[in-house]
C-alpha cells in the first residue's frame, strides 16, 4: 500500500472518530483482527464449563474468534462506547433498602441494543459517504463477536480484574458497539494493559466469590447470570446471597475505584424510568403480566419475561426484613405462574433475613466515594 493510501485511510479514521464523537459515543477505537491471545484464553474458560448454560457462547466459536469468518470481507473492527450511568439514579435507596428491587444501572432506562444501533446506522451512513463500496456490518450484542477484546485491541480501555473493560478516565460503566468494515484502516499501534495492579476489591466484594481469579468470572454463580440468562432454577446456595438484587448487579463495578468519577451518561434515553425506582419488591412482585410487559416496554428488562421477573424478587422478598403480611402476598402467586416459580416462592416464605456484611460494606464504601452525591 502506498503512501497515499495511507494517508487516506488515516484520514478516514479520524474522521470517523470525531463524527463518533458528534453522535454522542464517548469513544471510538479501531482494531486488527487478531484475536489469537483471546481465542485461546476464551476456549479456557469454556472449557471449565464458565459459561454455565450458555450454549450460544460456545455455538459458532470459530466466528467469535474470527471477525472475517463472522463477516466475510472484514479488515478493520470500529468499536464506539457510550456511556450510561445516571445522575440522580437514586442508587442507595434502591441499592441500601433490603424492601426496595435492585435493578443493574444499565437497565433502568431504554434497551441499549436500540440506542446504539441507531447510533452505529448513522456511523456506517456516514462512512459510506466518505468511501466506495463499503462493505460493513454492525453489532450490538446480537452475535458471536469478542466485544471487550476488540475494544482492548482498539485501545480504548483495558480488562479489569471483574473482566470488564476499563477506562481510565470514564470507568467501567459504558456500552460497547461494533461495525465490521472492509476497508483497511490503521489499527491502535499498542494496547494497555491491565492498570488493576495489586487492587482486589471487586474479588473480594462479589456477593458469590463469581470471580474465581483474576479476570475469570465463572456464570454458574454469578448474580447477573443467575438473575438474566439462567431460565430455571436458582441454585439454593446462591438465592440467600442475591440479596435484593433483583436484574443483574453492579457491585463489582461500584467498589472499582477507576469508577470513583465515572463519566455521567448525556445520552437522555438513559435515565431511569419511574417505575423502575423507589419501588417496594411488594409492589413489583403485585404486577400482573400485563403491567410487567407495559412497565418493561422499550426495555432492557423485557427479555427476561414475567416467570423469571417473579422468580427474581420472590427470591429477593426472601432475603429482605421480615414484615407482617409479607407470606400471604408471596402465596398469593402460588399456582398462578409455574411449578419453578411456585419452589421460589416456597422458598421465600421459609427465609427472611437482614442485608447481608458484603452489602453494608459497599454501602459505607459508596457513600465515602460520593457516589449517593449525584
Amino acid at each position: 500500500m502506498n503512501d497515499s493510501a495511507d494517508r487516506q485511510y488515516y484520514d478516514l479514521a479520524e474522521k470517523i472518530k470525531l463524527y463518533g464523537k458528534e453522535l454522542g459515543f464517548a469513544d471510538i477505537g479501531i482494531s486488527n483482527l487478531d484475536l489469537q491471545k483471546d481465542k485461546e484464553f476464551f476456549e479456557q474458560w469454556l472449557n471449565k464449563k464458565f459459561n454455565a448454560d450458555m450454549e450460544y457462547m460456545s455455538a459458532n466459536k470459530s466466528k467469535r474468534t474470527s471477525p472475517s469468518e463472522l463477516h466475510p470481507g472484514t479488515l478493520s473492527v470500529i468499536t464506539c462506547r457510550l456511556n450510561y450511568f445516571p445522575a440522580n439514579n437514586n442508587l442507595e435507596n434502591n441499592f441500601c433498602n433490603t424492601q426496595n428491587g435492585y435493578i443493574s444501572r444499565y437497565a433502568l432506562g431504554r434497551d441499549y441494543h436500540k440506542v446504539l444501533k441507531k447510533k452505529l446506522k448513522q456511523l456506517e451512513t456516514f462512512i459510506r459517504g466518505e468511501t466506495e463500496n463499503l462493505g460493513s456490518r454492525f453489532f450490538v450484542d446480537s452475535a458471536p463477536v469478542l466485544e471487550r477484546a476488540l475494544a482492548r485491541k482498539s485501545g480504548i480501555g483495558w480488562l479489569g480484574k471483574n473482566s470488564m473493560l476499563i477506562d481510565t478516565n470514564d470507568g467501567s460503566f459504558f456500552f460497547l458497539g461494533e461495525l465490521f468494515v472492509n476497508i483497511p484502516l490503521p489499527s491502535c499501534e499498542s494496547e494497555t494493559e491491565s492498570q488493576c495492579g495489586n487492587c482486589s476489591a471487586c474479588m473480594k466484594i462479589c456477593p458469590t466469590t463469581a470471580i474465581v481469579s483474576p479476570y475469570i468470572i465463572d456464570s454458574n454463580k454469578c448474580i447477573s447470570y443467575q438473575t438474566i440468562e439462567n431460565k430455571g432454577s436458582i441454585p439454593v446456595e446462591i438465592r440467600p446471597l442475591i440479596g435484593n438484587r433483583i436484574y443483574g448487579c453492579d457491585d463489582c463495578q461500584l467498589i472499582c475505584p477507576w469508577n470513583k468519577k465515572t463519566e455521567l451518561t448525556k445520552e437522555k434515553d438513559f435515565l431511569p424510568r419511574e417505575q423502575f425506582l423507589n419501588q417496594s419488591l411488594n409492589n413489583l412482585f403485585l404486577w400482573t403480566e400485563e403491567e410487567f410487559l407495559k412497565n418493561t416496554e422499550g426495555t432492557a428488562i423485557r427479555r427476561i419475561g414475567y416467570e423469571r421477573w417473579i422468580r427474581n424478587i420472590a427470591v429477593a422478598i426472601g432475603n429482605s426484613e421480615k414484615k407482617e403480611g409479607t407470606s400471604e402476598l408471596l402465596k398469593s402467586k402460588l399456582g398462578k405462574i409455574s411449578s419453578m416459580v411456585d419452589e421460589h416462592i416456597d422458598w421465600a416464605i421459609k427465609q427472611q433475613s437482614s442485608i447481608l456484611p458484603k452489602t453494608e460494606r459497599l454501602r459505607k464504601y459508596l457513600k465515602k466515594i460520593g457516589y449517593f452525591t449525584f
